[in-house]
């Protein structure tokens, strides 16, 4: 049978708990908005995983260890990615007056993004690009996360009572154990067509994952 790596974000929450100053002094795409309910904390508490990756793809001294945080870094941002698109995103279509024209703009910026990890995933610590690939990357993230926490997703929280939201954001963690681990950017990103092409994409994923380095805080990952 076999083995997948063990889900890796308990290993990035003891970087969180860890490190308090390290996050504290480097926050690339942080917002200010406050986690009004479950969805919303959902999201935000992915976001700030992200973001504890940075230093260590950026100012880590061992080429191995740049490498193992980039590729939990691309093994989440895929997932929440799609998760968002085949969940969130549709809701905001459902109960928002603006919502088609808030989830097309939301997977503009998801496609931009896409396609800068997907260049990301693929090179080595030592190429001249993986520093300024990983920059520009963090710099689309950051405007596509402000847009979410302070705007998009604080207005579907607005239209929605917290059992709604509780199911929202359990679908929305039970749809990432499902989806791709990495950026396919030429996949279709609107349900049913996503939902189909992720089902088909991700076995061959994780079965890559299972020869992947990842961060070793909570022991071998496989």
């Amino acid at each position: 049978m076999l083995r997948y790596p063990k889900i890796p974000l308990s290993s990035l929450r003891s970087i969180s708990r860890g490190r308090p100053n390290l996050l504290l002094s480097s926050c690339p795409f942080s917002s200010t908005a406050v986690a009004r309910g479950p969805l919303l904390s959902a999201i935000k508490h992915d976001h700030r995983e992200l973001e504890a990756c940075e230093p260590h793809i950026m100012n880590h001294k061992s080429a191995d260890e740049r490498i193992r945080y980039r590729n939990i870094f691309v093994w989440e941002l895929a997932r929440h990615s799609i998760g968002e698109e085949i969940v969130v995103y549709p809701a905001m279509e459902k109960h928002l007056n603006d919502g088609r024209e808030m989830a097309s703009k939301d997977r503009e910026q998801h496609q931009t993004i896409k396609e800068q990890l997907y260049r990301f995933q693929g090179l080595e610590a030592n190429d001249p690009e993986f520093g300024p690939t990983f920059r520009s990357l963090l710099a689309s993230l950051q405007q596509h996360v402000k847009d979410e926490e302070e705007h998009d997703l604080p207005q579907l929280e607005s239209k929605l009572d917290e059992d709604s939201l509780l199911k929202l954001s359990r679908s929305f963690e039970r749809t990432k154990l499902f989806v791709p681990t990495r950026s396919h950017p030429m996949a279709p990103n609107v349900p049913p067509f996503e939902t189909a092409v992720a089902l088909l994409s991700a076995p061959i994923d994780k079965v890559a994952d299972i020869f992947r380095k990842f961060p070793k805080e909570d022991g071998p990952m496989l």
